[in-house]
């Protein structure tokens, strides 16, 4: 039995939106409803995705899902940082796989304006080891440092190149109506910005954000009746790397995002040539570079060449992230896997505008928790 997206949906991401979490979690349910034959009341199971301690709400998922209308259908909390969502979307595709569940709502959110952005990286940095790491300054941009250090020691990438797919990712964040920058960027801009952790800077992190993400998924005999357009899920996998980024055996790479892939290829019967188009964790700029690398889309080392050379822009070998990507569209920690997702079903379905990439048929999502700790990888189908 094959297992299908029949809807998505997704907020503006924001700075502040103003609203609180169950009404932020509204706005996208009803989006990803909007053009499908569904109710409510015909949802079996829903799946809240976000990562604790942002806002004042313990156990989110009973709150969201009685604001939903989906009680007293069961619901489910998933956390993995920032894969939450992408997290529940595995756990909603074995759901139905198994026959427990015909149709799963995938809901993720994140409100971060409740807090400061010095708070937000206090709780990010506790997503590391809190006894041997985090108090000692190993914050997400400072994690994300050492492996630009690394790869640059290694593999002699340059500053400029991971300019570049900030470049790449203002320049598509332009056309997407939800992203929360909506501006071009020179390289100019990005190599004379602040550092924030050398030799990162400004513009190669991304940004705190309110939002939120939908995605409904059915059984192959419901998903003809919801939609004309349902999307397969093909492949998906799965894996976890040390939290101690100490006991890490790759500084160049991240090891959840190889094995995962490799699962995810493996599922599908593809390899990385046949995808046409992707979405990767470019939570910096250098996670971008090496997804290229990790998910097979170069060889180890050629990343800097491949945003070099504008292979991963529309009409180039693999376009990645042309929706603006987390460096542009923004961060809301748990809607980002979801909002992955909304992205590439809906270049699947030829509903992307100016983004289209023509004649997609089969897209990829990389979401990455942590640094490197939790990694899925979702192949879907048109």
């Amino acid at each position: 039995m094959r297992v299908a997206i029949v809807g998505v949906g997704q907020t503006p991401f924001s700075r502040n939106c103003g609203i609180s979490i169950r009404e932020l979690c509204f706005e996208a349910f009803r989006d990803a409803l909007e053009d499908i034959n569904l109710t409510p009341k015909e949802i079996d199971a829903s799946i809240i995705c976000s990562a604790p301690e942002y806002d004042k709400q313990r156990s989110p998922a009973g709150l969201i899902s009685e604001y939903l209308g989906l009680t007293p259908k069961p619901t489910f909390y998933a956390e993995s940082i920032c894969s939450s969502s992408s997290t529940g979307v595995k756990a909603a595709y074995s759901f139905i796989k198994s026959g427990l569940h015909d149709i799963v709502a995938v809901i993720g959110f994140q409100k971060m304006s409740e807090i400061s952005s010095a708070e937000v990286q206090e709780r990010m940095g506790r997503g590391a080891d809190i006894q041997w790491e985090s108090p000692f300054g190993t914050m997400m941009p400072a994690g994300y440092a050492m492996y630009a250090h690394a790869h640059m020691q290694k593999y002699g990438t340059t500053e400029e190149q991971l300019a570049k797919v900030k470049v790449k990712s203002g320049k598509y964040s332009v056309l997407n109506p939800l992203a929360m920058y909506r501006r071009e960027v020179t390289l100019e801009e990005c190599l004379k910005a602040r550092v924030i952790a050398s030799p990162l800077k400004m513009f190669d992190c991304c940004a705190n954000a309110d939002g939120t993400s939908c995605v409904v998924m059915a059984s192959e005999k419901n998903a003809k009746k919801i939609t004309d357009t349902p999307v397969w899920v093909a492949g998906i996998g799965s894996a976890s790397d040390t939290l101690s980024t100490t006991s890490r055996n790759n500084l160049t790479g991240l090891n959840c995002a190889i094995e995962a892939g490799k699962q995810a290829y493996k599922m599908a019967h593809i390899e990385p040539k046949d995808v046409d188009v992707a979405e990767v964790h470019d939570c910096f700029t250098i996670a971008e570079i090496m997804a290229y690398e990790n998910l097979g889309f170069c060889k180890p080392g050629e990343g800097g060449k491949l945003i070099e050379e504008s292979q991963t822009y529309i009409g180039g070998k693999i376009p990645v992230n042309v929706d603006g990507g987390l460096l542009s569209k923004g961060h809301p920690i748990g809607a980002t896997g979801g909002s992955q997702i909304r992205t590439i079903v809906l270049q699947l379905q030829g509903r992307a505008g100016k983004t289209q990439v023509n004649g997609a048929e089969i897209g990829l999502v990389h979401n990455i928790g942590g640094i490197g700790v939790y990694g899925n990888v979702t192949i879907l189908r048109r």
